[in-house]
């Protein structure tokens, strides 16, 4: 066993600076050195109850990979976290491990928790850098199953089914796999060659993956069964973005969230080569504040805007993002108005944004579920000038699956309804998974519902 490290705080991950990030989409965080990690390695205790465990919705064998780690052997380690995760590499830079494993993490209670997702990254960077190997295709088993959606989930699901020996078919609407992964994360937090090489991981143990297909409109889930597909798993996410309804919205240089994103990630308009056309903005008002808020207002700022707010009606304390991504931001110098609340945005006779109309907001007092309701304060009004503004206060699932499924049971958001953790909907061998169930959540939640499905799956089909 590896001397334990008992100092309180993690190794500190290099980042680039923030005056420099700020202006190109390189990655930010530049990852651990091996000393590092081993470093950060032997802080883990190995608890014998492994509480980081189960808050991991994959179940990682944590303690296991790290201890590897801390030996110095990080091919182990990486076949450790291949046996529960065929996205490593993106879970150790996107999950919000500060609210899962490591926010349950023993040495936590006393200092700062182990450097979990550093680790996760360290490893999966090390395989994927010092390793040409592909996993070995399974044999068949004479069963198939189509996935729609090639996100975290849907690759999740296939990735597993696959290595039991099925034939699997990953339908994706987009010309690439990887969903949110490749349109939603911008590249400096996610750059899109490691997304690439896990997918290439899946099509070596036999995933198929078929572009450019909208189910619901290029083919139908019926039409799946027609084709000789056992079971269907969907996860096709929850790409419809929400507006606020307020008058402006229709105006040009109003984006959606999802809109912007997908321009800038999945068509590289950061990239003067690109065709892509965006709004190149003198200043931006971001509404929301979320992880999605501030990649865009983030992806503003790299784009050349030399002001850029996040505008939210809430607090400081209440923002929904990621500790980490708030404090990038703020590093990067975009403005947080908390507590304002657009009321109308307005335009020029060209029809052009020229600026937001806000009111200030004070917070209430706690309902049932312990969140304080935003309050207008009387006479507050004032004026933000920008001309663009980014709509990102969530999104929900596309109609078309529903609309072109029979007997396929939704909630009144949209949202497919399942049975519980195995994700078996109203209909017989049609499963979901992902945004698609839950509404827009985080990647690692998506994992773990494909994760399920794959197991339910299976069980269906070998007649367990």
């Amino acid at each position: 066993m590896a001397q334990r490290n008992m100092e309180p705080r993690k190794t500190p991950m290099p980042t680039q600076p923030a005056d420099v990030r700020n202006r190109n989409f390189q990655e930010v965080a530049l990852g651990y050195t091996p000393e590092m990690a081993v470093n950060e390695a032997k802080r883990c205790l190995n608890c014998k109850h492994k509480p980081c465990v189960s808050a991991c919705p994959v179940a990682i064998d944590i303690p296991g990979f790290i201890e590897k780690v801390a030996q110095g052997d990080v091919e182990a380690a990486y076949e450790v976290l291949s046996q529960s995760t065929a996205l490593p590499a993106v879970c150790g830079r996107v999950c919000p491990q500060e609210s899962q494993c490591e926010g349950v993490c023993v040495r936590g209670l006393k200092g700062e928790s182990v450097g979990i997702g550093r680790l996760e990254r360290f490893v999966a960077d090390w395989h994927r850098e010092h390793s040409d190997a592909m996993p070995a295709r399974p044999a068949a088993n004479g069963h198939r199953v189509a996935v729609v959606g090639a996100g975290p989930s849907g690759l999740t699901c296939a990735g597993d089914l696959a290595r039991k020996g099925y034939a699997v078919t990953v339908f994706e609407a987009l010309h690439l796999a990887g969903g949110v992964l490749v349109y939603g994360i911008p590249e400096f937090r996610l750059p899109k060659a490691i997304v690439e090489k896990e997918i290439d991981g899946l099509k070596a143990i036999g995933v198929t993956i078929q572009t450019d297909v909208v189910i619901g409109r290029t083919l139908t889930v019926d039409e799946l069964f027609d084709m000789g597909y056992e079971a269907v798993f969907i996860g096709s996410g929850a790409g419809l973005p929400r507006f606020m309804r307020i008058p402006g919205e229709s105006l040009k240089g109003v984006y959606s969230a999802n809109e912007y994103l997908t321009r800038i990630n999945l068509m590289k308009a950061y990239d003067e080569s690109s065709r892509t056309p965006i709004q190149r903005s003198h200043a931006v008002a971001v509404v929301g504040g979320g992880n999605v808020a501030m990649d865009a207002a983030r992806c503003a700022k790299r784009l050349g805007a030399t002001q850029v707010y996040i505008v939210y009606r809430r607090g400081m304390d209440e923002l929904p993002a990621r500790h980490e991504e708030i404090e990038h931001a703020q590093e990067e110098g975009i403005v947080f108005h908390t507590l304002v609340n657009p009321l109308e945005i307005l335009g020029d006779e060209k029809g052009w944004v020229t600026s937001v109309r806000c009111e200030k907001m004070t917070l209430g007092e706690p309902d049932a579920s312990g969140r304080r309701a935003p309050i207008a304060l009387p006479g507050s009004e004032f004026i933000l000038d920008v001309d663009t503004v980014i709509i990102a206060i969530g999104t929900q699932p596309n109609p078309l699956i529903r609309h072109t499924t029979h007997g396929l049971t939704t909630d009144r958001h949209g949202c497919i309804v399942t049975n519980g953790p195995d994700g078996l909907t109203s209909r017989p061998h049609v499963y979901a998974g992902g945004d698609a169930v839950t509404g827009a959540a985080t990647v690692i939640l998506a994992m773990g519902a494909g994760k399920q499905a794959a197991a339910a799956i299976d069980r269906s089909l070998q007649g367990h």
